[in-house]
């Protein structure tokens, strides 16, 4: 069977992944992301009524034009997980394609969310969901499985999907790190791996997230994070002013930590923000474990009168959970750093980051920016209370030593963030232009 994998997005930069494998006459692909910072840096965008071609032109999302190179009808389209850079031009492109969306429960439901939001196109795509741990046939030939292994990220039900072919299992290796000890759900299913790699005809091709390549040993578990945000909190205890937090509204478990060391410390926390409204109300809604009565705030309007509300009712007394960590300029926390909202600031107020800046110029310039302009009044900054979501270099080892691949692609980087990834491969026993195979937006890797 003819095995062809197309390189689409992603493999020139953290964003807009898309990935294609095409196994005879049929084809699964892989995510379908959005360039976030693409659109940030230009003012007020809004991408809902946008054309594909013009987010295509500003390079916002995946050139999926280089699909009429492949011979072959798509069967599924496959996001990972919820995060923005795999789900966030689903609205844009899925209706290309007569397949359905399988994807993790969570993950599904964000999806819908994105299709339902759209302003240009109408995407009638089966939603199908699939559960960790499930396979199901993929195409008419009856020989392809689709897999769904469980894995951990900063974002629930996040799965590496496997499509299992006469010639070997294609793993899909984007996003994870090896949490053992995860706050929220199951921990990563290592031993699935193992077997993957040791049965049938082995793993043909191992597609890897490469954000953390360069650096040296493991990524901690989230309960790591979580044990240094509760001492960042409790620290707090007997201040009597104003407490900000922020974090990835995506990120359910760090989420759900500020909400229960909030109360922990006599505070009522409250999310604002639309985002952190739409994540978190939807692990409520899909009964993951959250807590069922924290207050949520979406829209601007009802966010201003909750500030005015906190104000009257004395700052002491609560803990805002807000959007804002990476300095988005319309961000609830942007806006309070311009002092735009009732919410005002004093000397002395905490304001703890719980997230890093996304190693990205525009990010790093608006977080900058946002800093600077909470300190100017008066704002103390906890910063960098996070742990990374993505593997680092003893976790690449370890993957390959479980799958065993006869091929390796590097993804989700650039030129320079493949360096640390093709230096471990090349230790392994990999070569480049052999079996590693360091490629970029819009080319064919034909392995059979």
């Amino acid at each position: 069977m003819e095995i062809e994998i197309a390189t689409i997005g992603g493999y020139e930069e953290v964003g807009r992944q898309m990935t294609a494998v095409r196994a005879g006459d049929d084809i699964v692909i892989f995510d379908m992301g959005l360039n976030l910072s693409k659109v940030l840096i230009h003012d007020n965008i809004r991408t809902e009524g946008m054309h594909s071609l013009d987010l295509i032109d500003m390079g916002a999302i995946p050139d999926d034009r280089i699909m009429s190179d492949l011979e072959g009808d798509v069967q599924a389209i496959v996001p990972t997980h919820g995060h923005l850079d795999h789900i966030g031009a689903i609205s844009k492109l899925a209706h290309r394609y007569d397949a359905p969306i399988i994807a993790s429960p969570f993950t599904l439901e964000l999806v819908k969310g994105e299709l339902e939001e759209e302003g240009k196109f109408d995407a009638d795509n089966e939603l199908i969901a699939m559960d960790p741990g499930e396979t199901t046939s993929i195409g008419d030939s009856g020989v392809l499985d689709l897999e769904f292994v469980n894995v951990t990220h900063s974002i629930v039900d996040a799965i590496n999907p496997v499509l299992h072919t006469p010639e070997g299992a294609i793993v899909y290796g984007l996003d994870k790190r090896m949490d053992h000890t995860p706050v929220i759900g199951d921990p990563i299913d290592m031993e699935r791996f193992r077997e993957i790699g040791r049965e049938g005809e082995g793993v043909l091709a191992y597609i890897e997230d490469c954000t953390n390549a360069n650096k040296k040993g493991r990524t901690p578990s989230e309960n790591v994070a979580r044990e240094h945000l509760r001492d960042v909190l409790y620290s707090m205890e007997d201040y009597d002013g104003g407490i900000v937090a922020t974090t990835f509204s995506s990120h359910i478990a760090r989420v759900k930590s500020l909400i229960e060391f909030a109360r922990d410390i006599g505070r009522q926390p409250i999310l604002l923000g639309r985002s952190m409204e739409t994540y978190s109300g939807t692990a409520k809604q899909i009964g993951i474990d959250f807590p069922s009565d924290v207050e949520m705030v979406g829209y601007r309007q009802s966010i201003e009168q909750t500030f005015e509300r906190i104000m009257n009712e004395g700052k002491e007394n609560f803990l805002p959970v807000v959007t804002g960590h990476q300095g988005e300029p319309r961000a609830t926390l942007t806006r309070m750093g311009r002092g735009e909202t009732p919410y005002e600031l004093e000397d002395g107020d905490k304001v703890v980051f719980s997230a890093r800046v996304i190693p990205e110029p525009t990010n790093e310039g608006q977080r900058y920016q946002a800093e600077k302009l909470l300190r100017m009044q008066g704002a103390r900054i906890y910063d960098d209370i996070h742990v990374s979501g993505h593997l680092c270099q003893e976790g690449h080892y370890e993957m390959l030593d479980a799958l065993q691949p006869e091929h390796v692609i590097p993804a989700h980087q650039n030129m320079s963030g493949f360096s640390g990834y093709v230096d471990l491969a090349t230790n392994q026993g990999y070569k480049l232009g052999r079996d590693l195979h360091v490629t970029s937006n819009g080319n064919i890797i034909e392995l059979v």
